[in-house]
């Protein structure tokens, strides 16, 4: 399905969602948690770069979790929580990863897996349901989303199913080879490639349900909205029922803001799906669900 949303839409939306989790709820914010082992903190760049935060409601039980990637091309940027994520009934997890060219690209994803097995481990904690974990992102953000939840080697290595995820829904990322995986590997940033580091490499029937947001085609990075309008095309073809496609019209590859709307409805659409489930009526793409 691709929608066509527009700004309107979105803010109207987002006006309703005001009230959603805000009652007698409190929210905690806990910052810097590392997610590697103690033994690779010994390394000063993964000590540095290898942490999250986290934002929770402290008074609400088994509420979804979005793991939020940022964006900066896999170059830079920093963990960063959207004022219009917060007080949402929802928690949110922010994380940090290395960059290139001070490692390789592949560490980068593997940065990401790493946060979300620390997540799935420990969510329940903190009152949230490890059947409820979304992945979002902007830009590379959405990539890494999109990378970590259809390639299962990155999450097998954790004894994690990737199906076992709720949702992937990224904002504005690459579904063809990212551009600085195509810098490493000495391929100009116009020139698409679609190789094993491509979320459309791994398309396949049996995904968490995928709901990719981009903004305006005509004001979007390069051919961001088409590489993603095909790889809605692929997973339909794959047998996946459960891909959406939103284009946000007059806003470019900044379009957190209106985007989040459209995320927070999804959370909830699926939150009450998953829920729903009980032993006689299993959920078939996650055996596991608790």
């Amino acid at each position: 399905m691709k929608v066509i949303y527009t700004p309107l839409i979105s803010c109207l939306f987002f006006g309703l969602l005001l009230t959603y989790g805000q009652e007698k709820t409190s929210y905690k914010l806990i910052e810097n948690i590392s997610y590697r082992t103690l033994e690779q903190q010994t390394d000063p760049y993964i000590k540095e770069r290898c942490v999250l935060d986290i934002y929770y409601p402290e008074t609400l039980k088994d509420f979804p979790t979005i793991i939020y990637f940022h964006g900066g091309g896999l170059k830079f940027g920093n963990k960063n929580i959207p004022d219009y994520l917060k007080e949402k009934g929802v928690a949110v997890v922010a994380v940090n990863y290395r960059f290139y060219p001070k490692v390789p690209t592949a560490s980068i994803i593997e940065d990401a897996a790493a946060s979300i097995a620390w997540v799935h481990q420990n969510i329940a904690a903190y009152g949230g349901s490890t059947s409820l974990l979304f992945l979002s992102g902007h830009s590379a953000g959405g990539y890494l989303a999109s990378m970590v939840g259809l390639d299962k080697k990155y999450l097998n290595a954790y004894n994690i199913d990737a199906n076992s995820l709720a949702g992937l829904i990224p904002f504005s990322g690459h579904a063809i080879t990212h551009m600085t995986v195509r810098e490493e590997q000495g391929i100009d940033e116009i020139t698409p490639i679609i190789d094993a580091m491509a979320p459309l490499y791994h398309v396949r029937p049996d995904a968490p349900p995928y709901i990719i947001i981009t903004g305006d085609r005509d004001q979007e990075l390069l051919g961001r909205y088409e590489e993603n309008a095909y790889m809605m095309r692929m997973m339909k073809l794959a047998g996946h029922e459960k891909t959406e496609l939103y284009e946000i019209q007059a806003y470019g590859h900044n379009m957190v803001y209106p985007a989040v709307p459209i995320l927070l409805r999804k959370v909830k659409e699926i939150e009450k799906e998953v829920k729903s489930y009980t032993t006689e009526t299993p959920l078939k793409r996650t055996p596991n669900v608790q």
